[in-house]
């Protein structure tokens, strides 16, 4: 495989990480991004690596991939780091999620019983408690639930990272330059069209996160069931006083808009997010950022004072069923890997190391088999 030409379409943090294992394993590797790579859906991101706090029983083989590529982490921060030589920001302070009033201690014990059913390593706190471990919390708080493993990477620096490393390896990076069409021949993928031209492949992968069903040349059959999802965020700077280490989520049963709060070693604050089916629209609305400060401020009274850095919308890719969609595809040498909602950073490592050993093999691991399209048309 090392002497096949293998294009990505796509360069968020899915492609570059893919291209970059397959770089390093000596593979010829181009990937073709319609605006600058990073700065789509992984740019926009808060970088949470949850898979407890989103767990969700009815959705359990999503949770055991999250659960699996979390476990890969700290792998990955080694060799990335490594690579990349610098910090992408990996932090394992935790995280609390929330609740203020009755209705939203309820809903928090109903989501900690399914936790316990799914076997989670989680831990019910009081109010007092969480103060304990969070003490700018709003006294209001009433419970919380203590995700000790859910921890957070700095995704904007680990775009960073991925981008130094895999042009390191010797990764072919086109910037602004969108691929058209992907070439179809007798049910195999031979080239890609870009504005330069055509492309020739040996493989084809797909992983242009929400824009992967507007590639054209895919027949309705295999055109992957992606839309755009509308994430409204903000950042703000902490200061002396008014800083917390851990992860806040709230759950809040009366509000369209449960919040996080995600700080950063640099000293920001992430709030986020909103989750809006707006097509491609990524403008900033009021009651967006209305939402986003008042489930912040109730959460953390303190932020009142803090100023706001920067305001913006990201788009994430949802599928139909809102979980990735990874692996061969009825076409020859086309392979996906976009789809992955909410949890594109989460399930970086596993997407990259499995995507690339498929590339590099032929096969398919058992973790990421269940991903494939084909679970739509069964």
């Amino acid at each position: 495989m090392a002497h096949k030409q293998i294009i990505i379409i796509g360069g968020g943090v899915i492609g570059l990480g893919i291209g970059w294992q397959l770089a390093k394993a000596g593979a010829s590797v181009t990937i073709y991004e319609r605006g600058e790579a990073g700065r789509a859906a992984s740019w926009a991101a808060a970088g949470m690596l949850a898979p407890l706090a989103e767990a969700h029983t009815e959705e359990s083989v999503l949770l055991k991939l999250g659960c699996e590529s979390l476990a890969r982490y700290p792998q990955w921060v080694r060799e990335l780091e490594a690579d990349a030589e610098m910090s992408i920001g990996y932090r394992m302070e935790g995280t609390l999620i929330i609740g203020l009033e009755p209705d939203d201690t309820h809903q928090l014990r109903h989501l900690y019983t399914a936790q316990q059913d799914l076997g989670l390593d989680v831990e019910w706190l009081s109010g007092r408690e969480a103060r304990e471990i969070e003490p700018v919390l709003s006294p209001r708080v009433t419970a919380a639930i203590h995700c000790t493993t859910d921890y957070q990477v700095d995704n904007r620096q680990m775009v960073a990272a991925l981008q130094r490393a895999y042009q390191a390896c010797g990764g072919v990076l086109h910037e602004n330059s969108a691929v058209e069409r992907i070439v179809i021949e007798n049910r195999i993928a031979t080239s890609v069209q870009t504005q330069d031209g055509f492309q020739a492949a040996d493989v084809v992968l797909l992983s242009a996160g929400c824009w992967s069903a507007q590639v054209d040349g895919l027949s309705e059959t295999i055109r992957p069931p992606i839309r755009p999802v509308k994430g409204q965020m903000l950042a703000l700077q902490m200061e002396e006083g008014i800083a917390i280490n851990s992860v806040i989520r709230t759950v809040r049963a009366r509000y369209p808009t449960s919040v996080y709060l995600v700080p950063r070693t640099d000293g920001r604050l992430i709030v986020g997010a909103t989750s809006e089916e707006m097509g491609f629209d990524t403008r900033l609305t009021v009651g967006g950022v209305f939402e986003l400060l008042r489930g912040a401020w109730e959460a953390v009274p303190g932020i009142y004072e803090l100023p706001i850095l920067e305001t913006w919308a990201g788009l994430r890719p949802g599928s139909r069923d809102n979980a990735p969609i990874l692996g061969e595809t009825p076409v020859e040498n086309l392979i996906y890997a976009t789809g992955h909602y909410r949890n594109g950073i989460l399930l970086t490592p596993i997407t990259a190391y499995e995507i690339a050993k498929l590339i590099l093999t032929g096969e398919t691991s058992e973790i990421i088999a269940p991903f494939q399209l084909d679970r739509f048309s069964k």
